[in-house]
């Protein structure tokens, strides 16, 4: 009986996951095909395999990535780039890359096909949730914290589902406005400065055949295709926001998921999560079989009953 029982609860701590394995995390791409960093020596390709904040994120495309020559006032940048474009996504996770599974390939090609063209690029693979604050939020406060005061708000731009406190930044509808915006800004805009453009993509919640979205690649293609055809030069920040996974959630974790649209339809359950339900639902129903067997035989044992009884006295 303790044998049966060292197997169960061997065989359910093996489909149950570990909670470091719940935790998910997104990714981001930096590459520009007009400019390159003095900050990385001629190094044209950098990777950071360290799990990091979006602010930290935001502090790293500044120093290790060159965006502070451009962004931050009182630095001049010898090789000068107009446009600093954000995109902020949802469909390259760290867990995809990992497995080799995506949800938009078109997107991984796109992604691949910028950074062969590319003069630079940077990589970050696990970027890592935040609870209190939006991604687009954490990486203008990271962008605030390294440049100081150097940082002008007022040139920047929000198109789709982007939300930040504040009144200064220009919130544009669609591509057409995104041109006419960096048209005006020309004259504008100082010498050696670039503006910075944040597109935030919200994935589709539910919605019928006949009124399909745009998918991700789609829309990215199209805003880097725009930037092209406007002439302007450009740098390109690729951030994947991450949440964390939905086949094992806590509570908390799907609220999240949930407030932030995410579209339940498409989860389905291969024949992998099958086996894994059904060997889980065998598991408990065995555990309480079990828990009953034992409750009985310790109620028969605790029962004292008497195995001979005298026979009666003849009066």
């Amino acid at each position: 009986m303790k044998e049966a029982l060292a197997v169960a609860l061997l065989l359910l701590a093996a489909l149950i996951p570990s909670a470091s394995s719940s935790a998910a995390s997104g990714s981001a791409f930096l590459w520009s095909r007009h400019y390159e960093p003095f900050s990385t020596d001629g190094i044209r390709e950098l990777v950071n395999y360290q799990t990091i904040s979006p602010k930290d994120l935001a502090k790293s495309i500044l120093s290790k990535g060159g965006w502070s020559d451009f962004l931050c006032l009182g630095k001049k940048s010898q090789q000068p780039v107009d446009v600093a474009l954000v995109f902020l996504g949802r469909e390259v996770q760290s867990l995809d890359i990992s497995a080799n599974n995506h949800a938009d390939p078109a997107l991984v090609d796109l992604l691949k096909v910028s950074f062969t063209r590319s003069n630079f690029s940077m990589a970050f693979p696990y970027v890592a949730a935040i609870e209190e604050e939006t991604v687009e939020t954490s990486l203008i406060s990271g962008f605030t914290e390294t440049c100081g005061q150097g940082l002008d708000t007022s040139s920047i731009a929000l198109l789709g589902s982007c939300s930040l406190k504040g009144d200064n930044y220009h919130k544009l509808s669609d591509l057409q406005s995104l041109n006419d915006y960096l048209a005006s800004r020309k004259e504008k805009r100082p010498e050696g400065k670039a503006d910075l453009v944040m597109f935030c993509h919200e994935a589709p919640g539910l919605s019928s055949e006949s009124d399909v979205p745009p998918s991700e690649s789609e829309i990215f293609s199209e805003l880097l295709l725009s930037m092209e055809q406007s002439g302007q030069k450009f740098a390109s920040l690729y951030v994947s926001r991450p949440y964390s996974s939905i086949q094992y959630p806590s509570s908390r974790e799907l609220e999240r998921f949930l407030a932030e649209g995410g579209a339940l339809t498409n989860i389905t359950c291969d024949g992998v999560c099958q086996i894994k339900s059904s060997l889980l639902e065998g598991v408990f129903v065995g555990l309480v079989l079990l828990i009953i067997l034992i409750s009985g035989l310790c109620c028969m044992a605790g029962i004292q009953t008497p195995t001979r009884f005298e026979a009666p006295k003849e009066s």
